[in-house]
C-alpha cells in the first residue's frame, strides 16, 4: 500500500505579448496590433473514490501543465495550456514544506493546488494618443510550483486496534464482508484493510478498518504499527480487540484477565505516545476467542472488565459467538460518538 509520497508540480507559464504592427496594402501607417499571450494551465487534485492508495503518483518525480502559447499579430490571443488534473483517493492529505495545505477528506472534492502564469499583453494594449506605435509588450508570468507531499489517511468510521494474531482480520471478515488474508503468524495484514458493517434500514453502512497489529514501541517506528496508526486518525470509534495468547490458554482466570489488561495498557499507550487526542476516542474493549476459554475463565474476564469498562464484549469470532451483540454494541456507541461531534465542532 502507497500511502505516502513526494514530488514536484509546476504549473504552466503564461505566453509572452506580441510586438506587431498592421502591414496591409495601401496602409502605410498600420496601428499596433499584437496579442496578449495564453495563460498557462494549472494543476489541480481531485478526489476519486474508486482509488485506495498514492500509487498513481510513485515512480514520478515531477507533474507539469502545458505553457501558454504567445500572442500573435492581427491581436490574435495565444492558445491557454492545458490544465491537468490529478486524482488522488479521499482521505489524502497535502503539505508542501511540512504546512497543511488542503485535506481532500469527501468525494468530488477539487482543489487548484498551482495556478498557471498569466499571459502577457501585447503592444496593442499599450496604445494611446501619446504613444501611437507601442513597441513595447509583457512576457509570460510564471506559473506556481511546489514540492508537495502526499499523505493517505484511510476514512473509516471504526478502527480495530490490537496486538498481531489477536483475530483483528477474523473479526472484520465476520462484521463485514471483506476477505483479507488470515493467517497463524504475525504481521500477516501488512495494510490496512477495510469493510463495512450493514446497518439495518440503512443503505450506507459503517466502515471498519483492520490496523496491522501494534507491538510495544510501534509509535517510535517498531513492527508496522507506526506506518499506519495515522490511519486511525479520523475513527469516531475503536475496538480494542483482546486475546489470549496461546500459552495463556490454561491460565486461572484472575492470571489471563491480568495478561489481557496488560495487553489493553500497552495498546493505548502506543496510541498515547503516536497522538494523546486518540485516547479521547471512544473505545468498545472485545475479548475474542470465548470458545477456547472455560467458564471460570469467562466469569472472571467479565467481572472484571465489566467493572473497569462500562464498554466491554466477550466474543468468538471463529464461532461467530455473541457477534450480533457486538454489533448492536458498535452501533450504539458511534451514533453517540455522532451526536457529540457538532457539539465539540
Amino acid at each position: 500500500m502507497i500511502d505516502e509520497v513526494q514530488f514536484k508540480i509546476k504549473a504552466g507559464d503564461g505566453g509572452n505579448g506580441r510586438v506587431s504592427f498592421r502591414r496591409e496594402k495601401f496602409v502605410p501607417k498600420g496601428g499596433p496590433d499584437g496579442g496578449d499571450g495564453g495563460d498557462g494551465g494549472s494543476v489541480y487534485l481531485f478526489t476519486e473514490p474508486n482509488l485506495n492508495t498514492l500509487r498513481f503518483f510513485s515512480g514520478r518525480s515531477i507533474f507539469q501543465a502545458e505553457d501558454g502559447r504567445p500572442g500573435g499579430g492581427a491581436k490574435k490571443h495565444g492558445k491557454d495550456g492545458e490544465d491537468i488534473f490529478l486524482p488522488v483517493p479521499v482521505g489524502t492529505v497535502v503539505y508542501c514544506n511540512d504546512r497543511l495545505l488542503v485535506d481532500l477528506d469527501q468525494p468530488d472534492m477539487q482543489f487548484c493546488i498551482a495556478k498557471g502564469g498569466k499571459g502577457g499583453r501585447g503592444n496593442w494594449y499599450f496604445r494611446s494618443s501619446t504613444n501611437t506605435t507601442p513597441r513595447e509588450a509583457e512576457a509570460g508570468h510564471f506559473g506556481e510550483e511546489y514540492q508537495l507531499q502526499l499523505e493517505l489517511k484511510v476514512l473509516a468510521q471504526v478502527g480495530l486496534v490490537g496486538e498481531p494474531n489477536a483475530g483483528k482480520s477474523t473479526l472484520l471478515s465476520v462484521l463485514t464482508k471483506a476477505k483479507p488474508k488470515i493467517a497463524s503468524y504475525p504481521f500477516t495484514t501488512l495494510s490496512p484493510n477495510l469493510g463495512i458493517m450493514k446497518i439495518p434500514g440503512q443503505q450506507n453502512g459503517l466502515v471498519i478498518a483492520d490496523i496491522p497489529g501494534l507491538i510495544e514501541g510501534a509509535s517510535k517506528g517498531k513492527g508496522l504499527g507506526i506506518q499506519f496508526l495515522k490511519h486511525i486518525e479520523r475513527c469516531q470509534l475503536f475496538i480494542y480487540l483482546l486475546s489470549p495468547r496461546e500459552q495463556e490458554l490454561n491460565l486461572k482466570g484472575r492470571q489471563l484477565t491480568r495478561s489481557l489488561l496488560s495487553q489493553f495498557k500497552q495498546i493505548q499507550a502506543e496510541l498515547e505516545a503516536y497522538n494523546k487526542k486518540l485516547l479521547d476516542t471512544p473505545g468498545l474493549v472485545v475479548v475474542n476467542k470465548q470458545d477456547l476459554l472455560n467458564k471460570r475463565q469467562i466469569i472472571t474476564i467479565k467481572n472484571s472488565f465489566s467493572k473497569r469498562e462500562h464498554n466491554f464484549v466477550i466474543i468468538s469470532a471463529a464461532t461467530k459467538e455473541n457477534i450480533k451483540q457486538l454489533e448492536d454494541r458498535i452501533l450504539k456507541m458511534y451514533q453517540q460518538a455522532m451526536q457529540k461531534i457538532p457539539q465539540a465542532e
